[in-house]
């Protein structure tokens, strides 16, 4: 075939966007009529469904993003013995993890668990595993999130087995994975920097700093709340959480200083979007480090609205790529109560400056990842000044920005860290079932 095409050709899976893999010819011919010119069939149907493997090397070692063929189900090894636990992971990019002894066997890549058929995917891959690997688990695990599908199937499955059920932030459970991957006890600087988690206040986190180990954590720092009008609206429309940052950190006179990026969003829509932040409608309250790359990205041109996930938090790590600069944005970490939050608001001024005086999109981009690296470690060593902490686990989507990777590692190092990342389990909620039945271990221990 490639040597009559004479040209690349690149596979992929057979399955639509968000839906698991047709698994025989007549779900093939079914589900993918449309989208394929001409199908070549087997007799032989698909026992179990595996996505294709996705890894990168960065930072000196192999990096799973998705861990599916090739890797699953082979067991990750822990540093202790397991109770046979169930953890049923993250809305998104979701994976299983089922323990026993020494062993923990995350499931291959499921999905986003957004409609019936990967429910059941998710459902049929979790009884496969029990009656291959001999597991009847003793206790169910789920996030805090009370509307992620794992979470409601789980409350359910464990009411109807009369099993406990134990909850667990969103972000522990990322740090507590890297930990465990990495054999890593005791307490630990955590920086957990992803798009969406459940926060133990009932707001959406993202940029988080935990005091962590694997059975407890303290929120020690964050970035400062902003709004998210129309919630999942703004995470598709990226322009929207422009426009309500900037609203809330500067008022009118942040819109009219940014109205270039905002040139195709009709002046009706906007003045929806700023009654909908005063009036508190449909508004959550995010420390989200996505979101704060996706508000980047739109305001100096990048993207402003997505067509899949972590679209123009992507793009602007590829229009920094080329760009070697020391330079970046100022901004300020204040202390409220016990706990450190990083203001935004000179970021932003410093990003509009130079839009204003025409530096360029990729310098731009080049800066603002240098300052994301700065806020990492200026909050990791103030932590380690009043805690006496010295180890630093990096975890969530945001660290599949290569770039952010490298240089937070790099900076960590030199500050004299000793720096952890995830190697063999994603750092994306692909490794949140891990994270959750090694902090219930802990739990059922006590």
């Amino acid at each position: 075939l490639m040597a009559g095409v004479e040209r690349p050709l690149i596979m992929t899976s057979g399955n639509l966007s968000e839906e698991p893999i047709a698994r025989d010819n007549d779900e093939a011919l079914s589900r993918l009529d449309g989208i394929a010119d001409y199908f070549i069939l087997h007799n032989r149907e698909i026992f179990s469904r595996y996505d294709d493997s996705v890894v990168m090397y960065e930072a000196g070692s192999k990096r799973m993003l998705r861990r599916a063929r090739g890797y699953a189900p082979y067991p990750v090894q822990l540093p202790f013995d397991m109770p046979q636990l169930l953890g049923v992971g993250a809305q998104e990019k979701n994976t299983f993890c089922l323990t026993r002894d020494d062993n923990a066997f995350v499931s291959q890549h499921i999905g986003d668990m957004e409609n019936l058929e990967t429910v059941e995917h998710f459902e049929n891959t979790i009884r496969l595993y029990e009656k291959m690997f001999r597991i009847t688990p003793e206790a169910i695990v789920c996030d805090l999130h009370p509307d992620y599908v794992a979470s409601k199937w789980a409350e359910q499955e464990a009411s109807k087995l009369e099993l406990p059920l134990i909850k667990v932030q969103h972000h522990h459970a990322h740090i507590a994975a890297c930990l465990a991957e990495n054999a890593v006890q005791g307490k630990v600087i955590g920086v957990a920097l992803d798009g969406t988690g459940y926060g133990a206040d009932g707001k959406i986190w993202g940029g988080e700093f935990l005091v962590a180990d694997m059975a407890d954590y303290e929120r020690a720092a964050h970035l400062e709340y902003l709004p998210l009008p129309g919630g999942e609206a703004a995470v598709k429309k990226p322009y929207r959480t422009v426009i309500g940052y900037l609203y809330r950190l500067f008022g009118e006179d942040g819109l009219t200083k940014a109205a270039g990026c905002l040139r195709g969003v009709e002046g009706s829509e906007i003045d929806i979007i700023k009654q909908q932040i005063d009036r508190g409608l449909n508004t959550p309250e995010t420390s989200s480090a996505g979101r704060l790359f996706d508000a980047v990205a739109a305001i100096i041109g990048v993207r402003s609205e997505i067509q899949y996930d972590a679209q123009a938090a992507i793009e602007l790590e590829m229009a920094a790529e080329d760009v070697e600069t020391k330079d970046s944005y100022p901004f300020d970490i204040v202390v409220n109560g016990s706990v450190r939050v990083v203001r935004l608001r000179r970021l932003f001024e410093g990003i509009v400056d130079d839009m204003a005086n025409g530096v360029g999109t990729a310098e731009i981009a080049a800066r603002f990842h240098n300052t994301v690296v700065d806020i990492i470690s200026d909050v990791c060593q103030s932590l380690r000044n009043d805690r006496g902490l010295d180890t630093v686990a990096l975890s969530g989507g945001c660290f599949m920005n290569r770039r952010l990777l490298r240089q937070a590692v790099e900076r960590l190092s030199s500050d004299g860290f000793k720096v952890y990342a995830h190697r063999e389990i994603p750092t994306n909620d692909g490794g949140i079932s891990l994270g959750q039945v090694v902090v219930a271990k802990v739990l059922i221990s006590k």
